[in-house]
């Protein structure tokens, strides 16, 4: 597609104007292709984030990221595909525990991650914990692995995408992350470039979260299912709490080590349910089970170990030590220097504890076990339209 004048668009945007769609993709297409500088398109970019986009825009702009690099259509895998992403937050391994169950439970998980940013931790760099463990794999061998095991948590290739990552370096650079449309386009550009049958949606809300209230979390669900919804894809998304950590260990080892627990069905909490509560929703949509049966299922999964052993074969098939399964703590690298911090006993990790606790983790690489605590998760009740938070016994409708 050409571009007359890429300038004549970020003049357009800056004065307000809604832009064409073919303007939009015109821009993109071109930046991907190196024939817009970079500091057009941080005009571009501060142009948006002042002025918006609208829903057409937000559309346009993500399929004009699909349309920048491959797509992965997943037509080798049988089984139904699911795919599964969080926004980010401080103790989320929900995709570590929620792979390998979907898997024994006849799904397929095809999920492509990202690396930890800011405070929060990234999926990748806590399965990479694992030695021998490798997420740079080819797309042919991403698909035969979700085959034949179920399951496979991998980093994008260079060419899926490669619009996205250009313009994501430069909202970093430029202070134009925020903005939801430019969020949402971000993320869900990644989720329609592979061929799932369900894309399922954790935005997180909450001090521990980038989207810092349940209403920016809600706008950025609305927008990000109006795109799937646009692409005529199957989509259904949840807005849950980051207010505390959602498990109980931050840092990347730590995280395997409870994931490893959970998926031998010894830990209960909120990581738990939070898992449950996708694996359910998977099962509804793709398996046409009541919720009650889903449920069900994906408890005997986790219980009897059938949900560990499809981890196992997971973490072997990409060069991982498949002892991590039966000892993490003999397996995983440990901190030099581990110190108890005894909580008074009324003490419960809020938001600013989950951001402290996880920062200089980040910077360093360490890694510091944190108290437990029982709260009720915040969720989506998954109604098409509404969400249902539940917090401490409320029940909030937006």
């Amino acid at each position: 597609m050409s571009l007359a004048d890429p300038r004549d668009v970020v003049a357009a945007k800056r004065d307000g104007r809604t832009l064409a769609p073919e303007e939009v993709e015109g821009f993109v297409l071109a930046y991907a292709r190196d024939e817009v500088p970079d500091y057009l398109a941080a005009a571009f970019l501060m142009a948006c984030y002042v002025r918006g986009l609208d829903a057409g825009e937000t559309l346009a702009l993500t399929r004009a990221m699909v349309a920048s690099g491959r797509t992965i259509p997943l037509e080798g895998i049988s089984r139904p595909k699911v795919d599964k992403h969080s926004t980010g937050g401080v103790a989320d391994g929900v995709t570590l525990v929620f792979a390998p169950l979907a898997a024994a439970l006849g799904l397929a998980v095809a999920k492509l991650s990202g690396r930890g940013l800011g405070h929060t931790g990234g999926t990748l760099d806590k399965l990479e914990a694992i030695p021998g463990l490798r997420t740079d794999l080819e797309p042919d061998a991403f698909e035969r692995q979700v085959e034949e095991i179920g399951c496979a948590v991998a980093a994008p290739t260079a060419d899926l995408v490669p619009a996205d990552g250009k313009l994501y370096a430069l909202r970093d650079a430029t202070a134009t992350v925020p903005a939801i449309p430019l969020i949402a386009s971000s993320v869900m550009s990644k989720k329609l470039a592979v061929g799932t049958d369900l894309i399922l949606l954790d935005v997180k809300a909450g001090s521990g979260a980038f989207m810092k209230t349940v209403e920016d979390a809600v706008e950025l669900a609305r927008a990000s299912a109006a795109l799937a919804r646009d692409w005529g894809r199957a989509c259904r998304v949840a807005v849950t709490d980051m207010s505390q950590p959602l498990g109980s260990a931050v840092g990347n080892a730590l995280d395997v080590v409870e994931t490893v627990a959970l998926l031998r069905g010894q830990e209960r909490g909120r990581l738990r349910d939070a898992a449950l509560v996708f694996a359910v929703e998977a099962q509804v949509r793709l398996l046409d089970l009541d919720a009650t049966e889903a449920l069900a299922r994906a408890e005997r999964a986790l219980d009897s170990g059938e949900a560990l052993d499809a981890f196992r074969r997971m973490v072997q098939a990409q060069g991982g030590d498949p002892r991590v399964a039966d000892d993490p703590m003999g397996v995983l690298p440990q901190a030099p220097v581990v110190r108890p911090i005894l909580a008074p006993d009324e003490f419960s990790p809020s938001a600013r504890t989950a951001v402290e606790a996880a920062t200089p983790l980040g910077r360093w690489g360490g890694a510091e076990e944190i108290a437990k605590t029982v709260l009720a998760l915040v969720d989506s009740d998954f109604i098409t339209g509404e969400t249902i938070c539940v917090d401490g016994g409320r029940h909030l409708r937006y």
